[in-house]
């Protein structure tokens, strides 16, 4: 698709030789309007002593309204600038934004660059270093395999990768090898959004930047993943780790695992994937010890009408809200299916229709664990949540 572009002569001193830049404006808005059959409030903090899922409160009821972060593609724009240095080595940078197309707010009211700001350095050959904001390894290996594609509305994208996908302050490696692809980060302060599980205890994050003297593991996260895209077959697999702290110097643990595979034959693509999960508290308690399980088909009906279907399944083997002195329990297992039809009414602009039913929990794992960035608190004691959403995205 080709993108808005800015062409720009960098001129250097005398006897050396012309470089040229090219910086790029992107970005994609997407705004539709949404139907919730039953949900409850986000709370500003859990409950005392609460154990389990259902921690939404009153008023409890059907909502009707704009889709709180977009359906399909998260609504952002970004700048993207890339300068050649003369033997295949270039410097390039990102500046991306995400925000609410429905208020025009930054996304989770957080600062410009919300998404990505690094600037890199690298070439074709061993790939590039990129210092910043970045997405994780994870992330990387993930977002070629949901069934969904990462729609923000529906899928449960962020129990997957968990809320630190995006970690700041970071080193990142990403290099191709033909159908081959890798990545490695590490960040000295992920800088994730804060969690309200501090209730009844010690709490599991804090949302802090790290980099405390000190206490240089505080905040810290890493993660590797290597990918394989070829034209029938696809795999991946990750592992991710951060460790964020609420008291400077003691450290929880959020570990992921994850692996994935896809197959294509024509308009079709089958998607599936399994992603481990152990998230403890500085003292060692059990925060959340996850099993999630997805599957997903999707079909190219014409060259405009795609189609796609998408399941979520988690086991949840112990979960503890009620801070790290809590007891954790064993509850229902979340799981939801999540239906699209998308019509391309031409390359840049398309309409779609998303319809999902979730069974003992909330619409994508919204949650205490998921920072209700959706908004789709459980009502306490429910068991079914279904949203039906249409709306109209358009990529410059």
């Amino acid at each position: 698709m080709r993108k808005s572009s800015i062409a720009l002569a960098a001129c250097v001193a005398s006897g050396m030789a012309h470089a040229q830049t090219s910086v790029t404006l992107y970005g994609v808005i997407d705004t539709g309007i949404e139907y919730i059959n039953r949900v409850a409030t986000v709370p500003a903090t859990l409950p005392q002593g609460a154990t389990g899922p259902s921690v939404g409160v009153n008023p409890v009821g059907p909502r009707i309204g704009m889709i709180n972060q977009s359906g399909l593609s998260a609504s952002r724009w970004g700048l993207r600038g890339v300068e050649g240095l003369g033997g295949g080595l270039k410097a390039s940078f990102v500046l991306e934004s995400g925000f609410n197309s429905d208020t025009g707010i930054f996304t989770g009211n957080s600062a410009g660059f919300n998404r990505q700001a690094y600037i890199a350095l690298g070439n074709d050959a061993w790939g590039k270093v990129a210092l910043g904001k970045v997405f994780s390894s994870l992330t990387d290996a993930v977002v070629n395999f949901s069934p969904n594609r990462f729609s923000p509305a529906y899928e449960p994208a962020v129990w997957l990768v968990g809320v630190d996908y995006k970690p700041s302050n970071s080193i990142k490696y990403t290099g191709r090898f033909g159908d081959l692809y890798a990545s490695a980060h590490y960040s000295f302060g992920a800088g994730a959004p804060a969690t309200s599980l501090s209730a009844g205890g010690a709490g599991l994050t804090n949302g802090g930047n790290g980099e405390i003297p000190g206490s240089h593991r505080d905040d810290t996260a890493y993660g590797a993943s290597l990918m394989y895209l070829g034209q029938t077959f696809g795999a991946s697999i990750a592992y991710d780790q951060w460790n964020p702290s609420v008291v400077v110097g003691q450290t929880a643990r959020i570990r992921k695992a994850y692996i994935g595979a896809s197959y294509s034959d024509g308009p079709l693509k089958l998607t599936g994937g399994y992603r481990w999960g152990n998230q403890t508290y500085a003292n060692g308690n059990v925060a959340l010890r996850d099993d999630f399980w997805f599957a997903g088909a999707s079909y190219k009906v014409t060259p405009a009408l795609d189609l796609q279907l998408g399941y979520y399944y988690s086991n949840i083997k112990k979960m503890n809200l009620s801070g790290a002195t809590g007891v954790a329990i064993n509850p229902a297992n979340p799981q939801q299916v999540s239906f699209v039809a998308d019509y391309a009414l031409s390359k840049r602009t398309d309409i779609y229709l998303s319809t999902t039913w979730a069974h003992n929990g909330s619409l994508g794992n919204d949650g205490a664990f998921t920072l209700y960035l959706f908004n789709y608190a459980q009502p306490p004691g429910g068991k079914n949540m279904v949203g039906v959403a249409t709306g109209i995205r358009h990529v410059f």
